[in-house]
C-alpha cells in the first residue's frame, strides 16, 4: 500500500483520508517506510521527525489534512534544527522560531516529517555538503539532483512525499526541478508570505514554494502562500505569444542536448496552439552576469564574518573552502562595484518587462549543461573551477531572482539518457497564474506524470 500511495500527489493522497480509506497517520506512515527504502541509496534525509510527526497527524485537519512533507535544510521551524549543511552547526538545538509561510501549510493539514540535504548555506546548484556527504540523483545515481534544493528534488521525484519546500536564491527551485523531473515554480518578488526574517539581499534574490510532480499540488501550494490572495480564476488555454531565447547570460548558447530538449519544448507549444518565434536577448548578459556573482558573494561573505564572530579561529576550517573562498573573493569588490551591479539590475528589469510588451512569454533552457556529475562542482573542488563551472551552469535561472519575475521549470522532455532536463518559462511581474495555465496544457500534453525512476518499485493504481 506504501508504494501505491506514493505513486499520488498531494490531492489524491489528501482524498483517500477525506474519503475515510485511510488515517492521517497512516498516510504518514507510508511515507515514512518510503523514506526508509529509498533514503540509504540516495541520501536525501538530514534530519528525521517522525514522532513528533505522526502525533501531529493524529490531529490533523484542513484541506490536506495528513498529507506529507519535508522542509529543506536552510529552513526555519518550529522543533526543528537549522543546520544550514554546515558542520559549523552540526550541534544546533531543535528551533524555536517559524514564519508565515511554513504556518500556513501546516494550517492547511500538511504534516512535516523531517528535513532535507542542501549544499551549506544553499551556495552550490549541486547537494554535495561536507557535513551531510552527496544526495544522488534518482533517474542516475551518479548525476546530481542539482541544488540547493537537491534534497527536496529527490524526495518527491520517488514519491517519498508528494511535496517539499525549496528555496531560490539563484535557481534553486527551478535547478532541481529541471535535474529531477519535477514542477519548480519560483514567484516573483514579494509574491508569496515571508518564509525567513528580513535581509537585503536574501529579500531582493529568494523566494521559496513547495515542489511537486502535478500541477495542480503547486498552483496549490501557492494559492495557499500567496501574499495577496486573488479570487479571480486564470484563464484556461490561452494563446500564448512565446518568445524563445536561448542565449545564456554568458551570450553563450547550451550544451547541444540542452538546446535540443528546449527546442522540442518549443515545437510543442508551437503544436498546442501557440505563436512561438525566436528573439534576442533582450538585456546585458554579462552585466547581469557580474551582478549576480557579486550579490552571491556578499553573501557567502555575510555568512564568513557571522562564523567569525560566533566561532572565531574555528570558522575557517568549520566552513566548506568553497563558502571561505567566495567570501574572501568578495573582499575584493570595490564601491564602483556595487553602482554597477545595481544598475544592472534595473536596466535588466526594464529591458525584460520590454520585451513582455512583445511576449506574454519566453520561453529559455533552465540550465547551461545537463545535470552535472556528482564531484564536478563538490565545495572542496578548486575555487577558480568552480567558479568557471558553476555560472556556465548556472547561466540563465539569476534574471529572474534579480528582477522579481515569475519563472517555472517544467519536466517537458526527458533527455536522451533518462536524466531529465526541465525548461523554462518566465512572465511578466504577477504572472504566476499565466504559467500555471501553459503548465496545465503541458502536462496534458508531455503526460510527464507517467514517468518514474527505475529506483521506485513499479506497481499499478488501477
Amino acid at each position: 500500500m506504501a508504494w501505491e500511495i506514493g505513486r499520488l500527489d498531494a490531492h489524491d493522497q489528501a482524498a483517500l483520508v477525506r474519503r475515510g480509506e485511510v488515517s492521517a497517520r497512516e498516510l504518514c506512515e507510508c511515507a515514512i517506510e518510503r523514506i526508509e527504502a529509498l533514503d540509504g541509496a540516495l541520501n536525501v534525509i538530514t534530519y528525521r521527525d517522525y514522532d513528533a510527526a505522526l502525533d501531529r497527524a493524529g490531529r490533523a485537519a484542513g484541506p490536506m489534512a495528513g498529507v506529507p512533507w519535508l522542509l529543506k535544510d536552510g529552513l526555519d521551524y518550529r522543533g526543528m534544527p537549522n543546520r544550514s549543511a554546515s558542520r559549523l552547526h552540526r550541534d544546533a538545538p531543535p528551533g524555536a522560531v517559524d514564519f508565515p509561510f511554513t504556518r500556513a501549510f501546516d494550517d492547511h493539514g500538511l504534516i512535516a516529517l523531517g528535513k532535507t540535504n542542501a549544499p551549506e548555506f544553499g551556495l552550490l546548484p549541486t547537494t554535495e555538503p561536507l557535513l551531510y556527504g552527496p544526495a544522488r540523483n534518482p533517474w542516475a545515481g551518479d548525476r546530481s539532483p542539482g541544488g540547493s534544493s537537491g534534497g527536496a528534488a529527490v524526495a518527491v521525484a520517488t514519491g517519498m512525499v508528494p511535496l517539499a519546500h525549496a528555496a531560490d536564491g539563484g535557481g534553486s527551485i527551478r535547478i532541481p526541478a529541471s535535474c529531477c523531473g519535477l514542477v519548480g515554480l519560483k514567484p516573483g518578488r514579494g509574491a508569496t508570505l515571508r518564509a525567513r526574517a528580513p535581509h537585503l539581499m536574501e529579500d531582493l534574490l529568494a523566494c521559496d514554494m513547495l515542489l511537486g510532480r502535478s500541477v495542480r499540488d503547486v498552483e496549490w501550494a501557492m494559492a495557499t502562500v500567496a501574499a495577496i490572495p486573488s479570487g479571480v480564476a486564470a484563464p484556461r488555454d490561452k494563446r500564448l505569444r512565446i518568445a524563445v531565447i536561448t542565449t545564456n547570460l554568458n551570450v553563450d548558447q547550451p550544451h547541444p542536448e540542452v538546446l535540443a530538449s528546449t527546442m522540442r519544448s518549443a515545437r510543442l507549444c508551437e503544436e498546442l496552439g501557440h505563436h512561438v518565434f525566436e528573439a534576442p536577448l533582450p538585456y546585458d548578459g554579462p552585466a547581469v552576469m557580474a551582478a549576480f556573482k557579486a550579490i552571491w558573494a556578499y553573501l557567502a561573505r555575510d555568512v564568513l564574518q557571522a562564523a567569525r564572530a560566533r566561532f572565531g579561529a574555528a570558522a575557517d576550517a568549520g566552513v566548506e573552502p568553497w563558502t571561505l573562498g567566495l567570501g574572501e573573493w568578495a573582499a575584493g569588490a570595490a564601491i564602483d562595484d556595487v553602482d554597477h551591479l545595481f544598475r544592472a539590475i534595473e536596466d535588466a528589469r526594464r529591458a525584460l518587462d520590454t520585451a513582455f510588451g512583445d511576449a506574454d512569454v519566453i520561453l529559455s533552457p533552465v540550465l547551461g549543461l545537463p545535470a552535472l556529475r556528482i564531484g564536478e562542482l563538490a565545495p572542496d573542488v578548486d575555487f577558480d573551477q568552480i567558479m568557471k563551472l558553476m555560472f556556465d551552469y548556472v547561466s540563465y535561472t539569476p534574471l529572474h531572482n534579480l528582477t522579481g519575475h515569475p519563472a517555472i521549470s517544467l519536466p517537458v522532455q526527458p533527455g536522451s539518457d533518462g536524466v531529465p532536463i526541465g525548461t523554462m518559462f518566465a512572465a511578466r511581474r504577477g504572472g504566476e497564474p499565466l504559467l500555471i495555465d501553459l503548465a496545465y496544457q503541458l502536462e496534458r500534453a508531455a503526460q510527464w506524470k507517467d514517468r518514474w525512476p527505475d529506483c521506485v518499485p513499479g506497481v499499478s493504481i488501477g
